[in-house]
């Protein structure tokens, strides 16, 4: 039987392949190897080469595999076709709680919970100079932008448009624009959920939204609604098509793999939460402590002993 590796004979995780996505497949285990079994044949996949494994529709997971990418490390989620759903999630991909901590930090701190809001309204701004202007101006500005992007995509699909008016509880009581446009938003929030999760971090800390188990997921969503979902909706409502959510989603599914906006996500989540990787190898466990924050663990102190 294979022994379990130690955690520093593990690659680190910038040496890694990124997401895995994976469907119609049996996942198993030879060695140090998950195996993935297809119609095509059997592929053998490096356990210390993956850092997150998206497990889509059809895929089938033994026992074996689930130890192995236990002892690996490695990050589990179970989505829907491309990530468009997020159904559950296994550990985060690092064992360093330094990405939750970190938004932790800027959630409560009123200063830096503001200058986060500011960063996710500016990359909306990528053009423009709004660093001195007010929240209510920002998100003023913002309402603007969207009811903008709503009269182009009306004029350039020829669809009517006449609010954004839904029913959480009866998807089929608003419109055909506004079923495509909550058909597209929650494949976005899907992706936006999975990512949250392997980071590490938190879907219900966020900083625009607050107070909702999702906060963060609709923070992280929100910043490609206009280039993503939003436009699609339209197009998609523009079509003489039967099944209106299906559609929707492979053409959201299409484009977000186009864009390569997983990969987007995770720079775009680090750039507002501001954590620096660290400089070699980090130490991932301390000791708390009220006056000097932290302290080494595994060691004995004695009475009165500072460090």
């Amino acid at each position: 039987m294979m022994e379990k590796p130690e955690i520093q004979a593990l690659p680190q995780i910038a040496d890694r392949m990124t997401f895995i996505y994976l469907e119609h497949c049996k996942l198993n285990r030879q060695d140090g190897a998950i195996t993935v079994a297809d119609e095509k044949g059997v592929t053998n996949i490096p356990s210390g080469m993956i850092s997150v494994l998206l497990l889509g529709p059809g895929t089938d997971i033994s026992h074996r595999a689930m130890e192995l990418i236990g002892d690996a490390g490695i990050s589990i989620c179970w989505v829907g076709e491309k990530g468009v759903r997020y159904y559950a999630g296994g550990r985060p991909l690092t064992h360093s709680s330094r990405l939750l901590l970190r938004q932790a930090e800027l959630v409560v701190n009123q200063r830096k919970h503001l200058d986060v809001v500011r960063k996710m309204y500016m990359m909306r701004f990528p053009d423009e100079d709004v660093s001195k202007l007010t929240l209510q101006q920002l998100r003023g500005r913002e309402g603007s932008r969207i009811r903008r992007v709503y009269r182009n995509a009306s004029k350039e699909w020829g669809v009517p448009w006449n609010g954004r008016e839904y029913d959480p509880d009866d998807f089929t009581a608003s419109d055909r624009v506004n079923q495509a446009l909550s058909a597209a938003h929650s494949c976005l929030y899907g992706l936006a959920h999975a990512v949250i999760c392997t980071m590490g971090c938190s879907p219900a800390l966020g900083f625009v939204h607050v107070g909702h188990e999702c906060s963060f997921v609709y923070d992280i969503a929100d910043l490609y609604k206009a280039d993503i979902t939003i436009p699609i909706a339209f197009e998609i409502a523009a079509r003489d098509t039967e099944d209106l959510p299906r559609a929707v989603r492979h053409r959201v599914r299409d484009e977000m793999t186009a864009q390569h906006l997983l990969e987007k996500m995770v720079r775009d989540i680090k750039a507002l939460l501001a954590l620096d990787e660290p400089a070699g190898e980090e130490k991932i466990m301390y000791l708390w402590d009220n006056k000097q924050n932290t302290v080494d663990f595994g060691k004995q102190y004695r009475q009165g002993e500072e460090s």
